[in-house]
């Protein structure tokens, strides 16, 4: 229901779930994500500040959550809380050093604000810690095709879509890409790959 923009019959579904199941993080997740389409939508600030509570919830049971800080993340940059975004996700990071997404979210908050320099170097840092973050390689790729360095950009898509093929954007940036690259170019291919991803990413939690 929430795939096909049916967001207030699954709106009621996923307060079952968290009814059924309190302790269930990926319910808080739920129910956050179809308040906050809801309240774009709408334009209704009640809802945006349920989708609020429901992704701090998530959050405060699982501080890996990914998904929840995104969502939240976003909420509040286009509220123009851009400091409290900036805050959410520096402290994940602080908090879960090991963690790449925390990076990849930072360094996305960064680009949308203007910062590419900083953006480069966090996602320097998530591949660091996750060479096969198809997220990361994807992203650097963009900001290397935005510097004008194309042979960089298309490397580094080749490298995401190895990670995960279900993703036609990046397809479409390497036809691009490749379509204007030197004679004789040949596909990267990282070391020890064999195959490709066979699952879709899930768009919800």
């Amino acid at each position: 229901m929430f795939q096909q923009a049916r967001y207030h019959e699954a709106l009621r579904h996923f307060q079952d779930a968290n009814y059924a199941d309190a302790k269930n993080v990926d319910a808080y997740y739920n129910l956050g994500a179809a308040y906050h389409r809801i309240g774009v939508l709408e334009q209704n600030e009640t809802y945006l500040r349920q989708a609020e509570n429901y992704y701090e919830m998530a959050i405060a049971r699982a501080e890996t959550h990914a998904e929840a800080y995104r969502g939240l993340a976003v909420l509040l940059a286009d509220q123009g809380r851009t400091q409290e975004a900036f805050t959410l996700l520096q402290g994940w990071v602080d908090k879960r050093p090991e963690s790449a997404d925390a990076r990849i979210e930072l360094a996305r908050l960064n680009e949308e604000f203007g910062d590419r320099s900083q953006a480069e170097s966090k996602l320097t840092e998530a591949l660091a810690i996750d060479p096969n973050s198809g997220r990361a390689w994807a992203a650097l790729a963009r900001l290397r095709e935005q510097s004008g360095n194309q042979e960089a950009a298309l490397r580094g898509y080749e490298r995401s879509l190895w990670q995960n093929r279900f993703q036609p954007e990046v397809a479409q940036r390497i036809t691009d890409l490749r379509s204007r690259a030197q004679p004789g170019y040949m596909m990267d291919t990282p070391p020890g790959a064999t195959r490709l991803v066979d699952q879709a990413p899930p768009t919800l939690r």
